[in-house]
């Protein structure tokens, strides 16, 4: 089954991570993406700009509507993903603990349709 790892965190926080900090956890980020292709479970994963480049679209009595920013005041906001295959929710789950956002973030794990 495949699966969408939703990846929050407080995006006002990378830019205050010195260039080591951000070295080391790039690296961690690689090392993660590497053991899923190792398992056969890594279907895609991008990291998404800041919330500042997000436009948010509604369509209400016919009418486009479009916002700047992120779809609703979050204290975490979504940073990036990771699409994977899985043989269940649990594994899905222990994938979705060795994201390194996920020790001060959150990763929501989503079933994809189909």
């Amino acid at each position: 089954m495949r699966y969408l790892l939703l990846i929050n965190g407080d995006e006002t926080r990378y830019p205050k991570l010195s260039e080591a900090e951000t070295d080391q956890l790039m690296a961690a980020y690689d090392d993660y993406t590497e053991s899923l292709k190792a398992a056969g479970a890594f279907i895609a994963s991008d990291r998404l700009q800041f919330t500042s480049a997000a436009t948010t679209v509604r369509v209400r009595d016919g009418k486009t509507m479009t916002t700047d920013g992120p779809f609703a005041e979050t204290k975490e906001q979504l940073g990036g993903y990771y699409h994977i295959e899985a043989k269940d929710l649990d594994e899905a789950i222990a994938w979705a603990a060795k994201i390194p956002t996920a020790h001060y973030g959150c990763v929501e794990v989503r079933p994809v349709w189909g």
